[in-house]
Protein backbone atom coordinates (compact mmCIF):
# COMPACT_ATOMS: atom_id res chain seq x y z
CA UNK A 1 0.00 0.00 0.00
CA UNK A 2 1.58 3.29 -1.45
CA UNK A 3 0.87 6.70 -0.83
CA UNK A 4 -2.14 8.36 -2.70
CA UNK A 5 -0.58 11.20 -3.95
CA UNK A 6 2.93 12.31 -3.50
CA UNK A 7 4.51 15.44 -2.83
CA UNK A 8 8.11 17.75 -2.99
CA UNK A 9 9.26 18.70 0.43
CA UNK A 10 12.21 21.09 1.35
CA UNK A 11 13.78 21.26 4.80
CA UNK A 12 16.33 24.22 4.75
CA UNK A 13 17.99 26.57 6.53
CA UNK A 14 21.15 27.36 8.84
CA UNK A 15 20.16 25.44 11.74
CA UNK A 16 20.11 21.75 13.27
CA UNK A 17 17.31 19.77 12.13
CA UNK A 18 17.00 19.40 8.64
CA UNK A 19 18.24 15.70 8.31
CA UNK A 20 16.57 14.85 11.70
CA UNK A 21 13.41 16.17 10.54
CA UNK A 22 14.17 14.16 7.13
CA UNK A 23 14.78 10.83 9.86
CA UNK A 24 11.29 11.36 11.57
CA UNK A 25 9.37 11.83 8.30
CA UNK A 26 11.54 8.23 7.31
CA UNK A 27 10.41 6.47 10.37
CA UNK A 28 6.76 7.33 10.27
CA UNK A 29 6.45 6.26 6.53
CA UNK A 30 8.17 2.56 7.40
CA UNK A 31 5.83 2.47 10.07
CA UNK A 32 3.19 2.10 7.45
CA UNK A 33 4.80 -0.43 5.85
CA UNK A 34 5.93 2.57 2.81
CA UNK A 35 9.47 1.60 1.34
CA UNK A 36 11.98 4.28 2.01
CA UNK A 37 15.28 5.14 0.46
CA UNK A 38 17.70 8.35 1.80
CA UNK A 39 20.66 9.57 -0.53
CA UNK A 40 22.76 10.92 1.76
CA UNK A 41 25.31 13.71 -1.10
CA UNK A 42 28.12 14.35 0.59
CA UNK A 43 27.61 12.75 4.02
CA UNK A 44 30.74 9.17 4.07
CA UNK A 45 30.65 9.03 7.88
CA UNK A 46 29.51 5.53 8.18
CA UNK A 47 29.47 5.75 12.17
CA UNK A 48 25.74 7.71 12.31
CA UNK A 49 23.09 6.65 14.33
CA UNK A 50 20.76 6.69 11.63
CA UNK A 51 23.00 4.29 9.39
CA UNK A 52 22.70 1.93 12.13
CA UNK A 53 19.58 1.88 13.19
CA UNK A 54 18.21 1.33 9.27
CA UNK A 55 20.63 -1.83 9.23
CA UNK A 56 19.13 -2.98 12.48
CA UNK A 57 15.64 -1.83 12.60
CA UNK A 58 14.32 -1.44 9.04
CA UNK A 59 14.24 -3.74 6.43
CA UNK A 60 11.69 -0.99 4.73
CA UNK A 61 14.84 2.00 4.49
CA UNK A 62 17.59 1.66 2.84
CA UNK A 63 20.53 4.46 3.54
CA UNK A 64 23.46 5.32 0.96
CA UNK A 65 26.28 7.52 2.28
CA UNK A 66 27.69 9.39 -1.00
CA UNK A 67 30.50 10.79 0.75
CA UNK A 68 34.31 10.54 1.50
CA UNK A 69 34.94 8.26 4.27
CA UNK A 70 36.01 8.84 7.47
CA UNK A 71 39.44 7.60 8.68
CA UNK A 72 37.92 6.96 12.58
CA UNK A 73 34.88 5.27 11.59
CA UNK A 74 35.44 1.73 13.26
CA UNK A 75 36.99 3.78 16.20
CA UNK A 76 33.95 6.17 16.43
CA UNK A 77 31.49 3.41 15.68
CA UNK A 78 32.69 1.34 18.45
CA UNK A 79 32.64 4.18 20.97
CA UNK A 80 36.69 4.35 21.50
CA UNK A 81 36.50 7.87 19.55
CA UNK A 82 35.12 10.63 19.01
CA UNK A 83 34.13 12.61 16.12
CA UNK A 84 35.91 16.08 16.18
CA UNK A 85 34.57 17.70 13.19
CA UNK A 86 37.48 17.24 10.76
CA UNK A 87 35.54 17.32 7.93
CA UNK A 88 37.17 14.38 5.89
CA UNK A 89 33.79 12.35 5.68
CA UNK A 90 32.05 15.52 4.44
CA UNK A 91 32.59 16.85 1.05
CA UNK A 92 33.70 20.33 1.69
CA UNK A 93 35.94 21.42 -1.30
CA UNK A 94 33.94 22.59 -4.13
CA UNK A 95 34.37 21.37 -7.27
CA UNK A 96 36.64 18.38 -6.04
CA UNK A 97 36.89 16.25 -8.58
CA UNK A 98 35.83 12.90 -6.38
CA UNK A 99 33.24 14.86 -4.66
CA UNK A 100 31.59 15.87 -7.59
CA UNK A 101 32.29 12.48 -9.05
CA UNK A 102 30.33 10.80 -5.46
CA UNK A 103 27.44 13.78 -6.02
CA UNK A 104 27.04 12.86 -9.65
CA UNK A 105 26.75 9.15 -8.63
CA UNK A 106 23.72 10.29 -6.21
CA UNK A 107 22.57 12.07 -8.87
CA UNK A 108 22.45 9.29 -11.10
CA UNK A 109 21.19 6.92 -8.36
CA UNK A 110 17.89 9.32 -7.87
CA UNK A 111 17.33 9.42 -11.12
CA UNK A 112 17.11 5.52 -11.64
CA UNK A 113 15.10 5.17 -8.25
CA UNK A 114 12.61 7.79 -8.92
CA UNK A 115 12.10 6.38 -12.85
CA UNK A 116 12.24 2.57 -10.76
CA UNK A 117 9.13 3.65 -8.67
CA UNK A 118 10.67 0.79 -6.29
CA UNK A 119 10.40 3.29 -3.28
CA UNK A 120 7.72 5.76 -1.70
CA UNK A 121 9.61 8.25 -0.21
CA UNK A 122 12.96 9.02 -1.54
CA UNK A 123 15.25 11.89 0.56
CA UNK A 124 18.15 13.86 -1.19
CA UNK A 125 19.25 15.03 2.37
CA UNK A 126 22.64 17.80 2.12
CA UNK A 127 21.53 18.28 -1.80
CA UNK A 128 21.42 21.74 -1.67
CA UNK A 129 24.62 21.75 -0.12
CA UNK A 130 26.34 20.04 -3.14
CA UNK A 131 24.37 22.35 -5.79
CA UNK A 132 26.05 25.34 -3.33
CA UNK A 133 29.56 23.56 -3.86
CA UNK A 134 28.66 23.33 -7.48
CA UNK A 135 28.72 18.97 -7.26
CA UNK A 136 24.80 18.76 -9.13
CA UNK A 137 23.26 21.65 -11.19
CA UNK A 138 19.88 23.35 -10.53
CA UNK A 139 19.01 21.81 -13.98
CA UNK A 140 19.86 18.55 -12.49
CA UNK A 141 17.83 19.13 -9.00
CA UNK A 142 14.47 20.36 -11.42
CA UNK A 143 15.13 17.13 -13.63
CA UNK A 144 14.33 14.97 -10.50
CA UNK A 145 11.32 16.95 -9.33
CA UNK A 146 10.16 16.52 -13.08
CA UNK A 147 11.20 12.50 -13.00
CA UNK A 148 8.74 12.70 -9.14
CA UNK A 149 6.00 10.25 -10.28
CA UNK A 150 2.91 11.15 -8.46
CA UNK A 151 2.79 8.52 -6.09
CA UNK A 152 6.20 8.82 -4.99
CA UNK A 153 7.16 11.81 -2.05
CA UNK A 154 10.29 13.63 -2.28
CA UNK A 155 12.29 15.26 0.57
CA UNK A 156 15.58 17.42 -0.44
CA UNK A 157 17.40 18.82 2.66
CA UNK A 158 20.40 21.33 2.94
CA UNK A 159 21.59 24.60 4.62
CA UNK A 160 20.76 27.61 1.93
CA UNK A 161 18.50 26.96 -0.29
CA UNK A 162 19.57 29.19 -3.29
CA UNK A 163 17.11 29.03 -6.15
CA UNK A 164 13.76 30.68 -5.95
CA UNK A 165 13.03 28.65 -9.05
CA UNK A 166 13.55 24.73 -6.76
CA UNK A 167 11.33 26.39 -4.01
CA UNK A 168 8.48 27.54 -6.55
CA UNK A 169 8.76 23.92 -8.05
CA UNK A 170 8.36 22.41 -3.93
CA UNK A 171 4.79 21.87 -2.34
CA UNK A 172 6.25 22.40 0.98
CA UNK A 173 9.20 24.30 2.05
CA UNK A 174 10.42 24.65 5.66
CA UNK A 175 13.05 26.97 6.87
CA UNK A 176 15.14 26.10 10.18
CA UNK A 177 16.39 28.80 11.97
CA UNK A 178 19.23 29.36 14.24
CA UNK A 179 18.30 30.69 17.41
CA UNK A 180 21.30 29.25 19.81
CA UNK A 181 23.86 26.17 19.32
CA UNK A 182 25.49 24.80 21.80
CA UNK A 183 28.58 25.02 19.24
CA UNK A 184 28.59 28.34 20.16
CA UNK A 185 29.72 27.19 23.46
CA UNK A 186 32.34 25.10 22.13
CA UNK A 187 30.34 22.04 22.48
CA UNK A 188 31.50 19.70 20.11
CA UNK A 189 28.86 17.12 18.38
CA UNK A 190 27.67 14.34 20.57
CA UNK A 191 27.24 10.81 19.83
CA UNK A 192 23.53 9.69 19.37
CA UNK A 193 22.50 13.19 19.25
CA UNK A 194 24.29 15.12 16.30
CA UNK A 195 25.61 11.77 14.67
Amino acid sequence: MGLEKGLVQIYTGNSKGKTTCALGLSLRAVGHGLKVCILQFMKGGAYTGELYAAERLFPNLKMIQFGRGCPWAGLIKAGYRKCTGCGQCFAIGKGKEEDKELAQLAYSEAKRILLSEEYDLLILDEITNALGRDLVSKEQILELIRLRPEKIELVLTGRHFPDQEIIDAADLVTEMKQIKHPFDKGIASRRGIEY
